[in-house]
């Protein structure tokens, strides 16, 4: 066959031709007999009182030889096992099977069957049906005119609207009813040129008007087109955008293709897409043409886009399964409403009863569905393939026959063999002939099909217009990919023809609650949204709200996220763990030096006081307890008088004390010094000096902090940015040179006082006093160097613990290293208490 009847409209004419020749041969029944009866078999089929046809494709692809033949056409070679044409059948074999073992319908008549294999071919579905309507088999006598001995009552299928119209041409004048599950075609409605036909399927007249209401519902005003370049495509598009044109809807473009068209031309149609504007592609599209352009939009990565689909395609698990690149997430389309027949899917899935009708068949998809070859066909198997053992389980194998997402498609083809039962049941019943059927007459079976109106065992209604089509149903499902990857067809939304003021309604998804807001899912019609819990700070007192509202900086919201409340109050306080503990230390290093100053009070008049400065160490204890208790000023809630008096009180009390050191420790170099003949060095450095020297250094630092507290003194502050749901109260220094030259000025006393003290670390005395005071100024500028990075980093109340902390370490490192060696030896050695020993005339006693 050339390629010109590949195409739709070549097959049509092909079928035609077909039948044009078959009558030109009429004139010589025999001949007709053999090339009808002959050449065609059933694929399935079953002895009965009354004998069903059905046309369905078990095969999706097929070859034929025309040209080869000289005396008779040689059959076609039907390749591509179709999973679908079985189900199809299943669901058929399911339904009279029902009614034969029924009690109430049709008591006593057996229904058998005549199943073919139309490939997808239109040519061949025209053939097949010429061999239904005319009864004729292979064992017939072929002496004398074509005997008739069993013409069906009707014929289901098929599954196509093209294969219909052309079957409905050929058998229209025989009134053989002809009820398809799946051909939608509004074209099909025409009485005048298909009066036997019949369908369990709504009329795409409605479903056209459906999506262009559908896409009026969403506000998409500016659309792409794309559809089947077959009498379903073209009429189903057509409609829409006569409808779409009357909603105020602007179709950018409108193109068609089909399966077998060549790469270039599909490739072309993926270039007008990616040169559109629209964002929204309508495709009144066959599941197969769907297939083929979704598999070259994927090499070319086109997603973004959002889809509308026709019933054909729109729920598809084969379709969703190819759609490994998720171009079409998101999409949203009319699909036939769910369905669930009792006992249905058992049946469909007991495969093994095919066996009794056609070995052949059998064979060939029992070996498709298990992947597997019988013994006798060993030759022809792979390395890879296993030998059948024809005792496979069928629960193991997850495919397109097990998936059962055409259900309602099954459905139709149910209620259609029941409507033949229940014509036939009435005709039957009316003239009492239950055991007369070959009195049966056609055109009253297909009269008694278009009047009947019946229930199935689920409860649903079944009636035909006089058109021949069921009230329009549909539900609007949209695709929504699963955390494991696969596609999950939701129900948004429902359309009823039969609701004449509103007869579609889309969910709108649950109500977003107070606390959340919405979001559009990207991709996704605007019926697909998430409710977004409001972030940290923000709120919604609204149900389905569309933006949360930030708090005021003093307030945060609740857990609820529905009600801004007061921010907690954050800084450190006696109360908690962290300040309790400051403050014991504080108060601890205050009475160990009361006691230390105790002590040398008690023990003033004894040589190692008297010889380390009396007056000094002493004015340095005062400054030491002042120390450990400025830290208190930094413990409690901040204000205007503690901020100011915590920083200016720790600079002063630390220069103070730093001053202090600093003259033991040039009082000890002095003295050395003075021990050298013709030296009168102490004179320049008497008491009177000692205490003007740490006066002038002292009064340094308060010159600094009066400076400071006259420019920019430290105030308290509400601290916003380190935790966003609470404020930390804090003192601002006001002016950070202040604050830095206040610290700087104490570390560079540090650093004078630790060279001196480290020069005369090595002195000969008995007791040098240098080497503990370098002791001390060793830990002290440890602690202050360490400070800086610490208290830099750390947010909030730490930053006050971390200050906190350097003042109580350095405070207990200048008191441990220089005060508490004398007590001891105070204390515990008071026979080195001595003036000779402290002049180093004498070795200590042990």
């Amino acid at each position: 066959m050339t390629s010109q009847w590949c195409t739709p409209r070549g097959q049509s004419l092909l079928g035609l031709l077909e039948l044009l020749l078959l009558a030109s041969f009429c004139q010589n029944e025999e001949l007709v007999c053999r090339q009808i009866g002959a050449v065609e078999r059933p694929q399935l089929s079953k002895d009965g009182d009354i004998l069903l046809g059905g046309i369905f494709s078990f095969h999706s692809k097929w070859k034929d030889k025309w040209n080869t033949y000289k005396q008779k056409p040689p059959p076609l070679q039907c390749t591509s096992l179709n999973f679908r044409g079985f189900q199809f059948a299943q669901a058929m074999l399911f339904a009279i099977d029902e009614i034969n073992n029924s009690t109430n319908l049709l008591p006593g008549i057996l229904l058998g069957y005549k199943i073919y294999d139309a490939c997808a071919s239109i040519a061949r579905s025209v053939r097949v049906a010429l061999a239904l309507a005319n009864g004729n088999q292979v064992e017939s006598s072929l002496k004398g005119p074509c005997p008739k001995p069993a013409q069906v009552q009707a014929i289901m299928g098929e599954t196509a609207s093209s294969p219909c119209m052309a079957i409905a041409t050929v058998i229209g004048p025989f009134h053989i009813p002809l009820i398809s599950h799946f051909a939608t075609c509004a074209c099909l409605s025409d009485k005048n040129k298909y009066p036997s036909f019949l369908r369990t399927i709504p009329s795409d007249h409605y479903q056209s008007r459906a999506l262009a209401q559908l896409v009026k519902y969403f506000g998409w005003t500016w659309v792409g087109a794309i559809r089947t370049n077959d009498d379903y495509g073209n009429n189903g598009m057509a409609t829409f955008i006569e409808t779409a044109e009357e909603l105020g809807i602007c179709v950018e473009y409108s193109v068609a293709v089909f399966r077998t068209d060549p790469l270039d031309k599909i490739r072309q149609i993926i270039d007008i897409i990616k040169a559109s504007t629209s964002r929204v592609i309508v495709a009144f599209m066959a599941n197969k043409d769907m297939d083929v352009l979704l598999s070259e939009m994927s090499q070319h990565n086109l997603t973004g886009y959002q889809w509308v689909g026709s019933e054909s395609w729109i729920s598809d698990s084969h379709t969703a399964a190819m759609d490994v690149h998720h171009i079409l997430d998101g999409a949203v389309g009319l699909s036939i409403p769910k369905a669930h027949v009792t006992g249905m899917k058992e049946f469909i899935l007991d495969v093994k009863q095919l066996n009794s009708s056609s070995k052949e068949l059998f064979r060939e998809f029992w070996e498709a569905l298990f992947d597997c070859k019988f013994r006798n066909l060993a030759s022809t198997t792979t390395e890879n393939q296993r030998e059948c053992s024809g005792h496979e389980d069928l629960a193991g194998v997850k495919n397109s026959f097990t998936y059962m997402s055409l259900m309602p498609i099954f459905y139709n083809i149910y209620k259609g063999v029941y409507a033949v039962a229940h014509a036939l049941h009435d005709i039957l019943s009316c003239n009492n002939t239950c055991n007369k059927t070959t009195e049966l007459d056609p055109f009253m079976i297909l009269q008694r099909i278009q009047r009947s109106q019946f229930k199935t065992k689920e409860g649903d209604e079944v009636y035909f217009n006089e058109n021949g089509d069921p009230p329009a149903k549909y539900e609007i499902i949209n695709w929504q990919p699963t955390e494991n990857g696969f596609m999950d067809f939701v129900t948004v939304g429902l359309y009823d023809s039969l609701l004449r003021r509103q007869n579609m309604a889309v969910k709108q998804g649950e109500k977003c609650p107070p606390g959340t807001r919405k979001v559009l899912q990207k991709g996704k019609p605007v019926c697909c949204y998430d409710c977004l819990r409001c972030a940290d700070g923000e709120i919604s007192n609204n149900t389905d709200s569309i933006s949360c509202v930030r708090c005021h900086s003093e307030f945060w919201s609740n857990e609820r996220r529905d009600a801004c409340i007061k921010k907690k109050e954050e800084f450190l306080s006696y109360e908690e763990m962290m300040g309790a503990l400051l403050t014991a230390a504080s108060l601890l290093g205050t009475c160990l030096t009361a006691v230390v100053m105790f002590i040398f009070f008690r023990y003033r008049q004894t040589p190692i006081v008297r010889a380390n400065n009396s007056e000094l160490s002493f004015l340095l204890l005062f400054s030491l307890t002042l120390c450990f208790l400025c830290s208190l000023t930094f413990i409690g809630r901040p204000s205007g008088w503690s901020c100011m008096l915590r920083h200016t009180a720790f600079g002063i009390t630390f220069v103070l004390c730093i001053s202090c050191v600093l003259g033991k420790t040039m009082v000890v170099l002095m003295a050395f010094r003075a021990t050298l003949p013709g030296s009168n060095v102490m004179k320049w450095f008497g008491p009177a000096q000692q205490r003007l020297c740490v006066l002038g250094f002292t009064l340094i630092q308060v010159i600094i902090c009066i400076l400071w507290l006259s420019i920019s003194p430290p105030s308290p502050n509400k601290n916003f940015d380190v935790a966003k749901d609470r404020i930390i109260l804090e003192c601002a220094l006001g002016s950070a040179v202040g604050f830095w030259s206040v610290l700087g000025y104490i570390g560079l006393l540090a650093m004078f006082c630790f060279i001196l003290a480290f020069l005369a670390r090595k002195l000969p005395d008995n007791f040098n006093e240098a080497k503990f005071i370098t002791f001390s100024m060793l830990i002290f500028c440890a602690v202050w160097v360490t400070f800086i990075p610490a208290y830099v980093s750390s947010p909030g109340k730490f930053s006050v613990a971390v200050e906190i902390f350097a003042i109580l370490s350095s405070s207990f490192g200048l008191l441990i290293c220089i005060f508490i060696p004398k007590c001891y030896i105070i204390l515990l050695k008071p026979e080195r208490n001595t003036r000779r020993n402290l002049m180093g005339k004498e070795a200590p006693t042990h």
